[in-house]
């Protein structure tokens, strides 16, 4: 006599046929890349021709790529204007965690958690002082005024750093002036390589935060000691094309919307979050807007 399943059966044979196309859709060392580049800039959403762009890819592999992510439901995709956009489909991603954890690693502690597990408020294992570091390319503007602001606000609660991926020689002066003009200090704050903070020696950080589309395009390796990582894209201050007024506004609305997101930030009830909860908040702040000065 055959033994009855029930729908159980069909429901778990569903979910291994899910997550092996999901695995068979990473499988591809290109579709892995773009899944990446995705995370790493989440919660933006991109169109294929800058992601093509910046992997170095043909333009139609990559629309083929993205049709196997997006059928895989590892990616969404959307329409803004005129253009196709595609983001990483968190909800599905998760999904496809927790079934790997509860299916394929049978919930193993040892195999699937983070150290101190993902429901501890973050502030708990840092002992009540975190460690920030902001990074963008240069690490002459944008990252230098958030780890002024951060300090100044909250320094007593944060232990604030700043990194760039190919570090200026020194910061850009209308950054140091916009922090002058609101009487933030910028003594000490010089720019520096990413792998100043990757090695055994450096301090270990709790969340890393990009500020810098071209940084977050890049692929830096795992960060030491698992922080949390958050992406807020901005525009690039020093990019503006014009006279100096032109450019110390853009300086100016950079330091709002920085200054904006920090203090925020800042002000969170980190006690009380979680490693998961505090990720959306970060992952909100990201879509915090300022009005662009005249």
């Amino acid at each position: 006599m055959g033994v009855d399943f029930g729908n159980d059966f069909y429901i778990s044979r569903n979910m291994k046929t899910s997550l092996h196309n999901k695995f068979a859709a990473l499988s591809h060392p290109n579709r892995l890349d773009i899944f990446r580049l995705l995370m790493r800039r989440f919660p933006d959403a991109l169109p294929a021709g800058q992601i093509a762009q910046v992997l170095d890819f043909p333009a139609s592999t990559t629309s083929t790529y993205l049709a196997a992510l997006r059928q895989a439901g590892l990616i969404d995709q959307y329409r803004a204007g005129t253009s196709l956009q595609y983001r990483a489909a968190l909800p599905a991603i998760r999904s496809f965690f927790d079934h790997m954890v509860s299916d394929c690693c049978q919930n193993r502690p040892d195999l699937c958690l983070a150290p101190g597990g993902l429901d501890l408020p973050l502030i708990a294992e840092t002992g009540g002082r975190m460690n920030v570091l902001f990074v963008c390319t240069a690490n002459a503007g944008r990252s230098l005024m958030a780890e002024a602001i951060l300090r100044t606000a909250a320094g007593d609660r944060f232990n604030v750093f700043s990194a760039g991926t190919h570090p200026a020689p020194a910061p850009h002066a209308d950054a140091v002036a916009t922090l002058a003009s609101h009487d933030i200090p910028a003594e000490g704050l010089t720019p520096k390589t990413i792998a100043t903070f990757l090695s055994d020696q450096a301090p270990k950080m709790d969340l890393v935060i990009t500020v810098c589309d071209m940084a977050a395009n890049e692929d830096v390796c795992a960060w030491p000691g698992r922080p949390l990582c958050a992406h807020w894209s901005m525009e690039d201050p020093d990019a503006v094309k014009g006279n100096a007024t032109a450019r110390r506004n853009a300086f100016r609305h950079a330091f709002d919307l920085l200054d904006a997101r920090i203090r925020v930030f800042a002000a969170l009830p980190l006690e009380r979050l979680d490693r998961v909860d505090l990720q959306h908040r970060l992952d909100d702040l990201a879509g915090l807007r300022t009005e662009i000065p005249a």
